[in-house]
C-alpha cells in the first residue's frame, strides 16, 4: 500500500472560489503594493496618461501597470513578456490588476515613456520610511558596483581593443597571402584553385572589416571618452576587481544607510572611476535624509582630496582611506606618512628626528602647495632609506588637513571599512541575485535608471517589509 500524499484527479470537475480576494490573505506582499501605489499622486508625479483622454480609445491606467511592475521587480520578473504571461496565469498579480491582461508592448512602453516618475516613486517610498523613523541616522555608506549592459564586449571599441583588433586583421591578411604565395609555387590542380578562391575570399572581407573599422575609428576618436558602443550607445567598457577583467556596462552608485541597511540615493553614471562620486552620493543621501552634516564612510577608490574639501564645504564627513601610491613602501624606504607635521611650527620631523622648516609655497592644479626639507640629509645615517637625491623634501597640499583629520577619524574608528562592507555591498549582491546572469533589459542610460530604480524600490519594499512587517508597513502607507 503506497501512503503519499496524492494530488487531486486532473479529470475532476472543481470550482474556483468566487473572489479572488479569497486567494490573497491580508500578509501577502501585493496588499503593500497595492496600498502604495494607490496612495501615490501618479498625476503628480508626471505619469502620462494619468487623467483620462475625453476621446480615443481608453488606456490603461499608470496604476495598474506601475503595480505589475513593482510586482515583477519584487519578484525577478523584470521582463514585459513574462510579466504579460504572468497577468495571465498568476493569481497574485490577476488580484493586483483585478484580471487585466496587458501585451508586452504596452507594458514595455509605459516603462520607457515613464522613466523620470517612475524614479519619482522610488524617491517617494524612500520619504516614507524617513518618515516613519527609519531613516533617523545620519550616516550612510557609499560604494559603486559595475552591472552589464546590453551591449556584447565585442561591440565595444576603446583606442586599444581597436588597435588590437586591426592589428589581428593585418596579421591574418598576411598569413593569407603567404598561403597564396605557396599556392602560386605548386602544381595548378582544382583543389588548389578551390584554395586560391577561398583565400582570395577572406581576404577580400578582411578588407571589408578593415574598412568597417576605420570609419568606427573616427566615430570613437570624435566621442568624449574615445569609447563607442555599437548596441547601446552610452554603455562603456569599465575595469572590475578581477586583474585582466571588464563589463562593458554602466557604474551604478549607492548610498546605504548604516542602520536598517535601506538605499537612501542612488544614481547610474557612465564613468568606471568612482573618485568624482563622493561629495555628489553624500549631497543626495543628505537632502534625502534632512539632515545638517552626514557622516559617509566610502572605501579608498573614492578618495580625492578636491571631493573631500568639497564634503568639508556640504557639511559631509567622509571617512575612508588613502591609496598607497608610493613605490617606497615595497623598496622598503620611507614614505610621507612616516613624516610628522607639527602644525604650531608648520614643519615636518623626520623619522631620523630633523626638522623639515618651510621654505616657499607654489601653485599645482589650482592648489596651494607648501614645499619643506632640510639641509641635514648629507650626513644622515638613515639616507638611503630615505631619498636617491641631494635632499627629502615634502609637499603638503592646501587640503591635507582635512585628510589628516580623516585619517584620525579612520584610526579611531578602525572597523568602519568592515562596517561599509557589512552596509553597502549586501544591496549590490541582493539586487544582482535577483537579475541572474544577465544585464540591464533596456538601451540608454536614461532607461537604465529607470530599470535600477525599480529595483531599488523592490530591495527597499522587501527590507522594510522584513523589518516592521507587513501590516504596520500598509498601516504606515494609509495614514
Amino acid at each position: 500500500m503506497n501512503r503519499f500524499i496524492e494530488g487531486t484527479d486532473r479529470n475532476q470537475a472543481t470550482l474556483f472560489p468566487d473572489r479572488l480576494e479569497d486567494w490573497i490573505e491580508e500578509d501577502n506582499p501585493v496588499q503593500v503594493i497595492d496600498a502604495f501605489v494607490d496612495a501615490l499622486d501618479l498625476n503628480g508625479l508626471g505619469f502620462e496618461r494619468a487623467i483620462s483622454a475625453a476621446t480615443g480609445r481608453p488606456g490603461y491606467h499608470p496604476a495598474v501597470l506601475l503595480k505589475l511592475y513593482v510586482y515583477g521587480y519584487l519578484n525577478r520578473v523584470q521582463s514585459s513578456r513574462r510579466l504579460e504571461r504572468e497577468a495571465g496565469r498568476n493569481v497574485e498579480v490577476m488580484w493586483l490588476t483585478r484580471r487585466l491582461v496587458p501585451d508586452h508592448k504596452t507594458i514595455a512602453d509605459f516603462r520607457k515613456d515613464n522613466g523620470v516618475a517612475i524614479g519619482k516613486v522610488c524617491s517617494q517610498f524612500v520619504e516614507l520610511c524617513r518618515r516613519i523613523g527609519l531613516l533617523s541616522v545620519a550616516s550612510v555608506a557609499i560604494d559603486g558596483s559595475k552591472f552589464k549592459a546590453v551591449n556584447n564586449r565585442d561591440r565595444n571599441f576603446t583606442k586599444a581593443k581597436m588597435a588590437r583588433r586591426m592589428k589581428q586583421i593585418e596579421e591574418s591578411v598576411a598569413r593569407y597571402l603567404h598561403q597564396l604565395d605557396s599556392a602560386d609555387r605548386q602544381e595548378p590542380t582544382a583543389a588548389i584553385s578551390a584554395r586560391v578562391d577561398r583565400l582570395h575570399e577572406k581576404i577580400d572581407k578582411l578588407h571589408e572589416e578593415m574598412a568597417r573599422l576605420k570609419v568606427l575609428e573616427g566615430e570613437m576618436l570624435n566621442s568624449a571618452d574615445e569609447q563607442i558602443s555599437l548596441t547601446d550607445p552610452d554603455a562603456r567598457s569599465m575595469a572590475t576587481s578581477g586583474r585582466g577583467s571588464g563589463v562593458v556596462g554602466y557604474n551604478v552608485q549607492a548610498a546605504v544607510e548604516i542602520d536598517h541597511h535601506l538605499i537612501v540615493a542612488h544614481d547610474v553614471v557612465q564613468t568606471g572611476s568612482d573618485r568624482a562620486q563622493l561629495e555628489p552620493m553624500g549631497q543626495k543621501a543628505k537632502e534625502v535624509l534632512g539632515a545638517e552634516e552626514l557622516d559617509v564612510v566610502a572605501d579608498r577608490g573614492y578618495f580625492s582630496a578636491d571631493q573631500i574639501k568639497a564634503c568639508a564645504d556640504a557639511g559631509i564627513v567622509p571617512t575612508l582611506p588613502k591609496p598607497q601610491t608610493s613605490s617606497n613602501r615595497k623598496k622598503n624606504m620611507f614614505v610621507k606618512s612616516d613624516f610628522r607635521y607639527v602644525p604650531d611650527e608648520d614643519a615636518y620631523i623626520c623619522p631620523a628626528g630633523e626638522t623639515l622648516d618651510w621654505h616657499y609655497v607654489s601653485e599645482e592644479a589650482g592648489l596651494v602647495v607648501s614645499r619643506y626639507w632640510t639641509t641635514a640629509c648629507g650626513s644622515c645615517p638613515l639616507k638611503s632609506r630615505c631619498t636617491t637625491g641631494k635632499e627629502r623634501r615634502i609637499s603638503r597640499r592646501e587640503h591635507e588637513p582635512l585628510v589628516e583629520a580623516m585619517q584620525q577619524r579612520l584610526d579611531e574608528h578602525p572597523d568602519a571599512m568592515r562596517l561599509r562592507r557589512e552596509t553597502v555591498e549586501h544591496p549590490f549582491g541582493t539586487i544582482k541575485m535577483w537579475m541572474g546572469a544577465t544585464h540591464f533589459l533596456m538601451r540608454r542610460l536614461h532607461n537604465v535608471k529607470t530599470e535600477m530604480a525599480l529595483s531599488v524600490l523592490a530591495y527597499n519594499l522587501t527590507r522594510v517589509m522584513n523589518i516592521i512587517g507587513i501590516k504596520p508597513l500598509m498601516a504606515a502607507i494609509r495614514a
